[in-house]
């Protein structure tokens, strides 16, 4: 998938504040902006690519979401580099994942898009080629680090990864053993979720009911 990079359109470092993004916004803006160049072509595309980098960049929810996609891009150009696939390298590959998810605002983020990330990482051939290393102890350990990054996952999006973990435990007993606890506790916080939102919604209506007959 091609991404756009809102920071180069800026003319900005990734690191940029509010206040240096809006100065280049700014500046950039004058310059290309369609009345200051005759209704050049040129210029007012470039204005429209300004104009939607500040306001991805300037809107938490849109930079959220833009910048797990470019964290996502360019994890798999790397991978894409690296043509052999090894325990060692598919567990740094879920390390670093791992690490990236921890930073992510749990409401915003993209949960589809994590979940096509992990089975791309986990993919049927990457699996069969793990099983040929015959090393349990890292097939564990992905299984772990897999399973602390799917942890803030809802079910519809976690089964079908446990799915791939299932394949790639195989006859794995530790990692096996933590691929069904995880599944008993997810299903558990699921039914507790589900009997919630519906206890609220029946506590919502007596209450609108109570309002509604003492109004009369």
């Amino acid at each position: 998938m091609h991404l756009k990079d809102y920071y180069a359109i800026l003319e900005i470092e990734t690191s940029a504040s509010a206040t240096e993004i809006k100065k280049s916004f700014r500046r950039l803006a004058q310059q290309f902006h369609p009345d200051k160049n005759q209704a050049d072509p040129y210029a007012s595309a470039q204005f429209t690519e300004i104009k939607e980098a500040y306001e991805v960049l300037t809107n938490p929810s849109k930079k959220e979401y833009y910048l797990q996609q470019r964290w996502y891009n360019q994890s798999i150009g790397k991978r894409k580099k690296q043509d052999t696939i090894t325990p060692v390298a598919i567990l740094k590959h879920g390390l670093e994942l791992e690490r990236h998810v921890s930073t992510l605002d749990a409401f915003r983020m993209d949960k589809q898009g994590l979940e096509q990330y992990i089975l791309e990482l986990l993919s049927n051939e990457t699996v069969n080629k793990l099983k040929q290393f015959e090393e349990p102890d890292i097939i564990s350990q992905i299984v772990q680090t897999t399973l602390q990054t799917i942890s803030i996952l809802p079910n519809r999006y976690s089964k079908s990864v446990l799915l791939q973990l299932t394949l790639l435990a195989a006859t794995n007993e530790d990692a096996t053993q933590q691929i069904q606890s995880f599944s008993v506790k997810s299903n558990k916080k699921h039914q507790q979720e589900k009997y919630s939102t519906l206890i609220i919604i029946g506590i919502t209506i007596i209450i609108c009911l109570l309002i509604f007959l003492a109004g009369r």
